[in-house]
């Protein structure tokens, strides 16, 4: 139960309206007592975002970008703690993607995942790994039924600080089994962009924000997350094909993703696109497995686009054709894993039913 309520002053503001809620604290959105500038104020309900409040405030206070929501005040010990920031008059990504669904105009895709990329770059620069890029971190100072005028100035990054929270309290869910009860619940959403390596518990990098950027650009283009090797245009014919090497790029082992969001962000803009359907080639057929015995220190190799290939993928992190001959799934989530996995990466269930 919020102990705020509309008309009450944090520092300088007064307090209009509350915009978001949720397990960590509350977001209003508040106006300067003298000069009416419009700001948002997080203010925490959870001791623990009180530390990861302080956190993220210190981290962007720094980041001067057009592309990243703008630190403006912070005082944790304050009664309430708060966090002042720039207010952005529009939606999120979530509530757009939910909107349009599969409709979702493709060069507006592009336009936002440039925002994205171009805060990323910037923050990457300084050091700070966001660890929680979701659409509902990405906020857009557009109206919904605007969002085909949109442009890259148009996209907010934000929360930096909620990723690390995250990360720290995933690994322990995981192994209580409590993701989708209770706090666990909370966040599986996070959990459904996280790297591999940040939901092992792994150390993290910039290019862990890229896989999580690619999940994205798959549900911008689609409606959907990806399942396994699917491609955006898999789903949705209409898709260019370099779009669909982007998001292979990042949907893929960390040392076979873009070095960095510089990277990603030229090979989405090197080419222009149009919302209209591009006739797509035909395909070449599928050429056969390798076969088992092959001569002495060759290496495997995919049998649809002849590139080396680890002996242990199921797919092909270049192409995304299917490398074994049954690919196992979770049988609580449903999601691909591998077969020697005790748990499974995403929702933490106990495999060994699949290995029985």
């Amino acid at each position: 139960m919020s102990m705020l309520n509309q008309g009450d002053r944090i520092q300088n503001y007064l307090l209009e309206a509350c915009v978001g809620r949720g397990s960590f604290g509350e977001v209003w959105r508040g106006r300067h007592h003298m000069f009416g500038d419009v700001v948002a104020i997080k203010v925490p309900t959870d001791p623990q975002y009180v530390r990861n409040l302080q956190r993220e405030g210190v981290a962007i206070h720094g980041l001067k970008h057009p592309n990243i929501v703008r630190a403006i005040d912070l005082d944790p010990y304050g009664d309430p703690p708060y966090f002042i920031m720039e207010y952005v008059n529009g939606p999120s990504l979530r509530q757009v993607i939910d909107h349009y669904k599969k409709d979702f105009p493709i060069s507006s895709a592009m336009a936002i995942m440039q925002g994205v990329l171009q805060g990323l770059t910037a923050a990457h620069g300084d050091g700070l790994v966001h660890r929680d890029i979701k659409p509902a971190n990405i906020l857009l100072n557009v109206a919904i039924e605007s969002l085909a005028a949109i442009s890259e100035s148009s996209v907010k990054v934000t929360d930096f600080g909620l990723g690390q929270v995250c990360g720290v309290t995933t690994q322990s869910m995981m192994q209580s089994g409590s993701l989708h009860a209770g706090d666990g619940a909370n966040v599986a959403g996070t959990l459904a962009y996280m790297s591999p390596e940040q939901k092992e518990g792994r150390e993290v990098d910039a290019r862990s924000d890229l896989y999580s950027c690619g999940i994205v650009l798959f549900e911008m283009l689609t409606g959907v997350r990806p399942v396994g090797g699917e491609k955006p245009s898999t789903l949705r014919p209409e898709v260019p094909a370099h779009l669909d090497d982007v998001f292979s790029r990042c949907y893929a082992r960390r040392d076979a993703r873009f070095v960095s969001a510089t990277d990603m962000l030229a090979a989405i803009t090197d080419r222009p696109v149009v919302d209209e359907v591009v006739p797509r080639p035909t395909p070449p057929p599928v050429p056969p497995p390798l076969p088992v015995g092959v001569s002495s220190g060759a290496k495997p190799r995919c049998p649809h686009c002849s590139r080396v290939v680890k002996t242990d993928d199921q797919f092909c992190i270049h192409c995304g054709q299917q490398l074994a001959a049954a690919v196992p799934q979770c049988h609580a989530c449903r999601q691909i894993v591998r077969v020697n996995d005790r748990f499974c990466i995403h929702c933490g269930v106990d495999l060994s039913v699949l290995i029985e």
